[in-house]
């Protein structure tokens, strides 16, 4: 009974989590007009940085996740990505429909890896959020730390694969106008993110 209403709240918890509009909310979005199922890869790139972070906090390695230093590193490399991705997003809003490749679409696993990585508010749940449900799973059992990261993960494939999938879904039902109107809002979120990123980065370095 104590395992089954632990793992409802993962479920909860981590469900609210993913689906805060952010920078892979609109990455999937993005992806998913040309790939079905670029969320799921995006997962798989997200899983790949997280499984390590959640090791490493709940072995006591969270604060050092945590110091001004690794934060500016961490804010500093996913603004600057960010912003790189959404100025690739806004010159490649002129081939479509041109049957050109879109090099924007090509990697999500690597889009998934990179977000995590250079997303600060990631490490902050990890070591704040994360940490009280990865201890609670400790404290039932091994088994129900496996659980907890499962569930956690099923919960990242399943928002962001639906994201991907309505966006392909609806591409098809978009005209090319309609589709720039799309990437241009998400590009225009990812520059957002991106300058927050950065500002977060400078304002560290400044109260230091």
């Amino acid at each position: 009974m104590a395992l089954a209403f632990f793992l409802f709240q993962v479920f909860v918890i981590s469900l609210s989590g993913v689906m805060q509009p952010g920078p892979v909310t609109a990455t999937a979005i993005v992806m998913g007009a040309d790939r079905r199922w670029a969320g799921v890869f995006i997962t798989l790139g997200h899983c790949i940085i997280e499984f390590p972070v959640a090791l490493l906090i709940v072995l006591g390695m969270g604060k050092l996740l945590e110091s001004d230093g690794t934060q500016v590193v961490i804010s500093l490399a996913g603004g600057v990505f960010l912003l790189l991705m959404a100025g690739r997003m806004l010159v490649n809003l002129n081939t479509l429909g041109s049957g050109q490749p879109k090099s924007i679409t090509s990697k999500p696993i690597l889009a998934g890896i990179i977000l995590s990585a250079g997303n600060p508010y990631f490490i902050v749940w990890w070591a704040t959020i994360g940490l009280a449900l990865a201890t609670s799973a400790k404290q039932l059992g091994l088994w129900a730390f496996v659980l907890f990261v499962i569930v956690h993960w099923l919960c990242d494939c399943i928002w962001l694969g639906a994201l991907s999938w309505a966006s392909f879904k609806g591409s098809g039902l978009l005209s090319d106008h309609g589709r720039r109107i799309v990437l241009l809002i998400c590009s225009a979120a990812l520059l957002v993110f991106g300058l927050v990123f950065i500002y977060n980065a400078v304002d560290i370095l400044i109260k230091k």
